[in-house]
């Protein structure tokens, strides 16, 4: 194994530790306060909202639907007006499809590009289109989790916050602060940050590159940092402008995991019991840990006579990576909703490529994008505290809360959404003629299983709101515009009302003392359970599906 990559996992292990107490308390104190800081107070007044009014979930959701609504509104219109907004950089208006794509895409946290970001959009839509939804975004899946969070914590009140507040704090507090940070760590590595459109020069080979410039440290801060992945280049964070050595590359998976990793914290904290936190944080981390290994081994050990005789898997990755800095990087993009990479997912092995499915179709759990995965996780904990129940015969409960039919109902409801919108759009896919014709003619290349797995990576991600792709799959046609960005839409904002219903469900309730029948969910056991509920959920919708595509790829 390289020596440097071990250096290097250490310290990043190492700098989660380090910062899971005080990132994870300090989360916790944020959105517990009273105390409103200056612009948050000016805001407040400008959006006419009460800082100290209480929402019930229906409001909340209502909330969270309006303003990702509009968000969503104003980028496809900034995209269609690109021509008349200043640093345009000679770009035309995008065109509707696609408009409606990007839109869907950054609304909702995925960021799915179905276009080249340097041949489409000026610096005006990525300054201040995309990266302001990579904050708003970011923040509300964050808001979310500390909801559902105060259902458990609440005791009788019905109501689980303010959705203005939480968002305005989760902006405003931590992904601003830590934003401009980081930024400024990318540019001390060798990230860009420049206002620059195009400068030409001249080849080794005699020949002439238009070279893009642009604002790339501080859209590729935020867009780790709030697991959105989209890359101001087409090329992600495989290109040299965005992520130039392997010490950028360490960080920049740092970034990505550095929320996701406190949040369990952040729960420990609201519950008032840190073990809660502690059995999280292992569920999470185990999880990836076992599909980094996997992962890396599949790509290390490749599969083929070329890539044995090479010694390791090495199309579709940046040397000055390497394999391992490679597979890392591709499951924490996967395993946060983050979608960026830092490899072609489209050239890894079929086993490879299966991991990096899996650790979407999981729910992003491990440890999930910016409070998606937390309230993932907690939802697929509800469900195993139900099933231990059954098995003893004995009132399911969890952190004191009773989880009865209703608290089951939106649970199981939850788990079935993004199954149902992958298996769905990719089955359309193939199964209405005219869909077909497009994709079979247009977008794929390879009819056989490999192309079956492209189009179904492409559901995957959209209804995981992850955003990474096969990149051999060409997205941008009719079908494939709108199927996934309906898909995008429906797998972002179902989910969420359902994990707002179920805390408004909990916050009503009382607190039940525990007796001797109370499973305890601070134990191995519980942990062990957890962990094989999330797999199970996964393999048994998603098996089928992918016996057809990666797993028959493999075995050719």
């Amino acid at each position: 194994m390289n020596t440097l990559f071990v250096i290097q996992f250490i310290l990043l292990i190492a700098a989660l530790g380090a910062c899971y107490k005080p990132l994870g308390d300090y989360m916790g104190r944020t959105f517990a306060t009273e105390r409103d800081i200056a612009p948050e107070r000016w805001l407040y007044r400008w959006l006419r909202v009460d800082p100290r009014s209480a929402q019930t979930w229906q409001s909340y959701a209502r909330s969270v639907l309006a303003f990702s609504v509009v968000g969503l509104v104003l980028l496809y219109l900034i995209q269609r007006l690109q021509a008349f907004l200043p640093f345009a950089g000679g770009h035309k208006g995008v065109e509707p499809f696609l408009a409606f794509n990007t839109a869907a895409s950054f609304a909702t946290n995925t960021n799915w590009q179905n276009y080249s970001p340097e041949q489409t959009l000026g610096h005006s839509v990525q300054m201040f289109g995309l990266t302001v939804q990579n904050f708003v975004s970011g923040a509300t899946g964050l808001a979310v989790a500390i909801a559902l969070v105060r259902g458990f914590a609440y005791v009788k009140r019905g109501t689980i916050g303010n959705f203005w507040v939480d968002a305005t704090r989760a902006i405003f507090r931590i992904l601003l602060p830590l934003a401009v940070v980081s930024a400024l760590v990318l540019l001390a590595g060798g990230v860009i940050q420049n206002l620059v459109g195009h400068t030409d020069v001249t080849t080794i080979a005699g020949g002439t590159q238009s070279i893009p410039g642009g604002p790339v440290a501080s859209q590729e801060a935020i867009k780790l940092l709030g697991t959105n992945g989209g890359g101001f280049f087409n090329a992600n964070s495989a290109h040299p402008f965005e992520n130039p050595n392997a010490w950028t590359n360490i960080f920049e998976v740092f970034l990505m995991l550095l929320i996701p990793f406190s949040l369990p914290r952040t729960f420990g904290w609201m519950v008032g019991n840190h073990k809660q936190g502690y059995t999280i944080l292992g569920v999470m981390g185990t999880l990836f840990a076992g599909s980094l290994a996997l992962m890396s081994w599949f790509e290390m050990r490749g599969a083929g006579a070329a890539t044995q005789l090479a010694g390791t898997a090495l199309e579709g990755k940046e040397l000055a990576f390497g394999v391992l800095g490679s597979t890392l990087f591709g499951t924490a993009s996967t395993s946060t909703s983050t979608g960026a990479v830092n490899m072609m997912h489209d050239s890894m092995t079929p086993q490879g490529g299966l991991m990096a499915m899996i650790n979407m179709m999981l729910g992003e759990i491990s440890p999930g994008g910016v409070g998606t995965g937390l309230y993932g996780l907690l939802i697929l904990a509800v469900i195993t505290v139900f099933i231990a129940g059954l098995l003893v015969g004995r009132t399911p409960e969890y952190l004191g809360k009773k989880i009865g039919p209703l608290q089951m109902k939106l649970a199981s409801l939850y788990v079935l959404v993004t199954p149902t919108l992958v298996l769905a759009g990719t089955a359309l896919s193939f199964a209405l003629p005219w869909a077909r014709e497009s994709v079979t003619g247009t977008s794929i290349l390879n009819t056989g299983p490999h192309g079956l797995s492209e189009v179904l990576y492409a559901f995957t991600s959209a209804a995981n709101n992850n955003g990474s792709a096969f990149a051999g799959l060409t997205g941008n046609t009719p079908w494939l515009n709108a199927s996934l960005g309906v898909v995008m839409i429906l797998g972002r904002f179902i989910p969420i009302v359902l994990a707002l219903a179920l805390a408004g469900s909990l916050s009503a309730q009382t607190r039940v003392p525990s007796t001797s029948g109370t499973l305890p969910t601070t134990s191995p056991l519980y942990a062990g359970m957890l962990m094989s509920v999330a797999i199970l959920v996964s393999a048994l919708t998603y098996f089928p599906a992918l016996t057809l595509g990666p797993l028959a790829e493999g075995m050719h």
